[in-house]
């Protein structure tokens, strides 16, 4: 099982971090979670496409998940895609992805028309609206959701993959929540968004007091998400979804560190983890994680 972060920024337009988004490989099976700008680039330039996408999960519909989905449909047509994209999400994906397709049927049809390709299956999406519990399992991956707390939106979503005894837990956008906290116990990575308050000041005619306050309450605070890892007892953490996408990763490090004394890896784009060799590779640079504590193999937890 590996993942690969395609995307690991924020609704903030960023040259190296963009827009949410990750893919989950074991197997034959390709599983893509979220759906952020620019995925279709980044699948790309990780040497995956569309085509091959055995589904697409979305963690909630805040846009910066979920803005680039038509670019997947059309993208993955002219890669020669020939089945209907099959896309989970929770309540409200269906309505979302029968607005889109309507919105674009005039030019789907021209294009149709005009292309005469061998093949429009790809023009098709399949919806699968779910809830907590289990989404799929392909080629022995298996896929659950867990409810996470992002309210004022209702209806966000982690997730945990587990293959070959092995165990992936990615947090979608929340602030720290128990259940999350209890799905990642003992698990091998836990991919957590983190908001770096301290580096979000007020602006004027940008951000007020208010904004920087709402904002943060619904996100993981970069002195709360070390905290979460050691209560769950979790071998290694992974930042991902920085708010804002250039922060000081130094400073980052050493805050998180702090309060998580297992490794924490500063997520990039394009960069793949491998919880069952415990291995991080990003460019061509490769490094092990080294082997986990016996009481931690165990499912013992520091919390």
């Amino acid at each position: 099982m590996k993942l690969t972060l395609l995307g690991t920024g924020c609704p903030a337009v960023h040259t190296e971090r963009y827009g949410p988004a990750q893919v989950v490989c074991h197997g034959r099976a390709a599983v893509l979670v979220d759906c952020g700008s620019g995925v279709t680039q980044r699948l790309l330039a990780a040497g995956l496409s569309g085509r091959d996408l055995d589904a697409v999960l979305f963690t909630h519909l805040h846009s910066d998940h979920i803005v680039d989905l038509f670019q997947l449909v059309i993208s993955s047509w002219h890669q020669g895609r020939d089945r209907p994209q099959r896309v989970y999400g929770p309540p409200g994906t269906r309505r979302y992805v029968e607005g889109l397709m309507a919105l674009w049927r005039p030019e789907l049809d021209q294009r149709i028309a005009h292309e005469r390709r061998p093949s429009t299956a790809a023009l098709e999406v399949e919806v699968v609206e779910f809830g907590a519990g289990e989404v799929l399992a392909l080629d022995g991956l298996k896929v659950e959701a867990v409810e996470v707390d992002h309210r004022p939106v209702e209806h966000a979503y982690g997730f945990v993959f587990e293959a070959d005894g092995a165990r992936l837990v990615l947090s979608g956008d929340t602030r720290p929540c128990p259940d999350l906290t209890r799905a990642a116990r003992g698990a091998d990575l836990l991919v957590h968004e983190v908001f770096v308050h301290r580096e979000l000041p007020v602006v004027g005619g940008l951000r007020s007091a208010e904004t920087v306050a709402n904002v943060a309450a619904y996100h993981t605070l970069s002195d709360q998400v070390g905290k979460v890892a050691a209560e769950a007892g979790v071998g290694v953490l992974v930042l991902t979804h920085f708010v804002p996408p250039g922060c000081d990763r130094g400073a980052l490090l050493a805050e998180v560190a702090a309060d998580f004394d297992g490794p924490v890896v500063l997520g990039e784009d394009l960069m793949t983890l491998d919880p069952i060799r415990r291995s991080v590779a990003h460019g061509g640079a490769m490094l092990g994680l080294g082997r986990r504590a016996p009481a931690e193999t165990d499912g013992e937890t520091a919390g």
